[in-house]
């Protein structure tokens, strides 16, 4: 969700320290250096995380990955019948703290707030829910600055990982939980992504999914989705800093936060829209500053502030993981290709789509209602944010949620 524009302004003449200043933060006042990496690493602050380790992980592109833990939270109280059980899957740089405030262990509050908790959409006095920190993730789950069998961080030697790898883990938490299956699995963005895959990989390892909610996403990543990923890779890649990916032991300040930041500010015009970003900026300046004097555009500001908020809550090493994790999703790989797949989710299911989403087509996501045999019509929200209206307009979404479950709900509810 989008955060207010921070006003950086000019001083005789010469801006004042920037929002991807290695020196220190995002304003002038904030002195403090950028740390290395954001990434929860043993002996921080737990919060309300729980962790499984679920084991060593067969990887799709070859190898085996050791020692595979996921941390995750939950919500509400499973039934007798132990059928309430609800899957939430986050975004490419959320986490596991779907809702909570920010607080020791947990740098941000959740980020699904208005869609989980008592008498939400999603009530957690009705259901059971389980949110984990993806595979390759930086807040708990195996990773990137996670101890390989040396005891070093994993950094630059971190295997690739697909959406499969990641679902397979999701799988073994699940039976660690003693459950047998999800009364919902649901997901935006890249946990759409997952959610997908959950449909078809769930049920052939015995593992039920009975509803299925996918938001924003697509059954295969296209070509336009891999070409706004590749500068992005770039970016980091190309930080000095980075390091090939063995950065953790740099002092504060000296990691790869300004790769991290530009990558951040490229996927964040794709998560907004033209019309947003034009209605709310235009050409208009930041502050004191004038463009035409070295200062920058307003929406230069919003987009640097977001740079530096990223760099200061994740791991440019996960984001590169979780990158390519997206780039090879094709749900129909050695199944078929996208339609056979598609044809072959048994769950019931629901289909959102955002009208001005230039990240994720809405013409994807209707192409999955199409060919998911009990897909309800695709639900189109009408948004001036883009891919983050999954994020911000809950007045549209929660009741679409609310009514999809309150027609699915258990039977012992």
């Amino acid at each position: 969700m989008s955060a207010p524009v921070p006003d950086t302004r000019r001083t005789s003449g010469v801006r004042q320290r920037g929002a991807l200043d290695p020196r220190g933060g995002s304003r002038a006042s904030d002195s403090q250096p950028f740390p290395v990496s954001a990434a929860w690493r043993p002996g921080d602050p737990v919060g309300r995380r729980q962790f499984v380790e679920v084991g060593a992980v067969e990887l799709e592109a070859g190898g085996v990955l050791p020692d595979v833990t996921l941390a995750y939270e939950t919500w509400g109280t499973l039934n007798e019948r132990r059928d309430n059980a609800v899957l939430v899957l986050h975004a490419l740089t959320g986490d596991s703290h779907v809702t909570g405030p920010a607080e020791e262990g947990h740098l941000s509050a959740g980020w699904w707030q208005d869609m989980v908790g008592p008498g939400a959409p999603i009530d957690t006095d009705r259901y059971f829910v389980v949110a984990p920190n993806v595979f390759g993730g930086c807040q708990g789950s195996t990773g990137p600055a996670s101890p390989a069998p040396d005891g070093a961080p994993w950094g630059g030697r971190f295997p690739m990982l697909t959406v499969r790898d990641q679902v397979a883990a999701e799988i073994e938490l699940t039976r660690a939980l003693g459950l047998d299956g999800w009364h919902l699995v649901v997901g935006a963005s890249m946990g759409g992504l997952r959610a997908l895959e959950w449909a078809v990989l769930g049920p052939e390892a015995g593992i039920a999914v009975e509803c299925l909610t996918v938001i924003a996403a697509t059954a295969q990543s296209t070509g336009d989705q891999i070409a706004w990923a590749h500068p992005q890779l770039t970016a980091i890649r190309s930080d000095p800093r980075f390091r090939d990916g063995d950065y953790y032991d740099a002092a504060p300040g000296d990691g790869p936060h300004v790769g991290l930041g530009i990558a951040r500010q490229i996927a964040h015009t794709t998560y907004r829209s033209a019309v947003e970003l034009d209605a709310r900026f235009g050409r208009i300046p930041q502050g004191g500053e004038d463009p035409m004097r070295g200062g920058r555009f307003a929406v230069q500001s919003y987009l640097d502030h977001h740079a530096a908020k990223l760099a200061r809550r994740f791991d440019a090493n996960s984001y590169v993981v979780l990158t390519e994790s997206m780039l090879t999703h094709d749900l129909g790989r050695d199944r078929g290709g996208a339609v056979t797949a598609l044809r072959a989710v048994t769950a019931r299911t629901l289909v959102v789509a955002v009208d001005t989403d230039r990240l994720f087509l809405p013409d994807e996501s209707v192409r999955i209602a199409e060919h998911v045999p009990r897909a309800e019509p695709a639900t189109m929200l009408r948004s001036d944010f883009g891919h983050d209206g999954f994020l911000v307009e809950f007045g549209q979404l929660g009741p679409v949620v609310g009514d999809f479950l309150s027609r699915a709900r258990p039977r012992s509810t």
